[in-house]
């Protein structure tokens, strides 16, 4: 029986990906980390003995501590976030039970730099439909919840990048990482590369393929997929409203994958009764 305060593998395998997944950090002792340089899916990293400093930074929010086992550092970690107002449970055995669990782990090195803030920063070309909302989707819900989406002129999408350090995506142009590789677009490299290779997003990354590149007979739900999309880019003049609406978008076709392809909907079949 998992004890007070704290959130199985199982669980939290669920949370992940869904909009009321809470904050999850990872405080594993450097040499830990060193030895495993992989995170739990949409965690951040912070050292636990400053966290009476930063603790603060997670106000309003509930938070999942992750540490080695899900021993003292989490449980300490957990009871001074809760001192500072901050409902926090943590991991039930740490990150080696996630492993051992078979749950997906992101490799930090292929993060982009952060910003003094600690967010991720990307840019793409403005005027998003599919592989564009789909990417940032995919990076709010599983890499870094307070990612930075800049939305430019196609043909100052690698400047900006440059000049303020964010990750250029979904763009075709020479050495740029994260963009379609031959036949797979830019959210089934993200999906790949980040370690995400579970079965509803190799089947939501099998949608987007299908919508994003005019191939919809890869899969029956990609004309919707396609067909919601080019409403939404239509309804919303300004990139980041899109973007917002996208993620409730995404989120249900996520839900979908993960946990509802096998039910139909059917009409009732039972007739009403004559009325009086």
């Amino acid at each position: 029986m998992s004890s007070p305060n704290t959130i199985s593998v199982e669980k939290l395998a669920r949370l992940i990906g869904t909009p009321k997944c809470p904050t999850l950090i990872d405080v594993r002792t450097d040499e830990d980390f060193a030895a495993d340089p992989r995170l739990v899916p949409g965690s951040v990293r912070r050292p636990f003995g400053e966290v009476a400093e930063w603790a603060a930074e997670f106000e309003g929010r509930s938070a999942v501590v992750i540490c080695q086992k899900g021993l003292k550092l989490s449980q300490g970690v957990a009871a001074w976030l809760r001192h500072a107002g901050v409902p926090a449970d943590i991991l039930e055995g740490g990150v080696r039970a996630w492993a051992e669990g078979g749950q997906p782990r992101m490799p930090t090195e292929k993060l982009p730099p952060r910003d003094a803030r600690g967010r991720t920063v990307w840019v793409t070309r403005a005027r998003p439909k599919i592989d564009r909302i789909a990417c940032p989707w995919l990076i709010r819900r599983f890499v870094d919840p307070n990612a930075v989406f800049l939305f430019v002129a196609p043909s100052e999408v690698e400047a900006v990048a440059e000049r303020f350090r964010a990750a250029p995506f979904d763009i075709d142009a020479p050495g740029v990482f994260w963009t379609h590789r031959g036949e797979r677009c830019s959210f089934d490299v993200m999906v790949e590369e980040f370690g995400l290779i579970t079965p509803p997003l190799l089947h939501l990354a099998r949608i987007v393929r299908g919508a994003d590149t005019a191939r919809v007979d890869l899969a029956p739900e990609a004309p919707g997929l396609l067909a919601a999309s080019l409403g939404l880019s239509r309804m919303y003049p300004d990139d980041l409203a899109q973007l917002e609406a996208g993620m409730l978008l995404y989120d249900a076709f996520y839900r979908w994958c993960r946990d509802a392809t096998g039910e139909t909907h059917n009409w009732p079949t039972n007739k009403l009764g004559p009325t009086r």
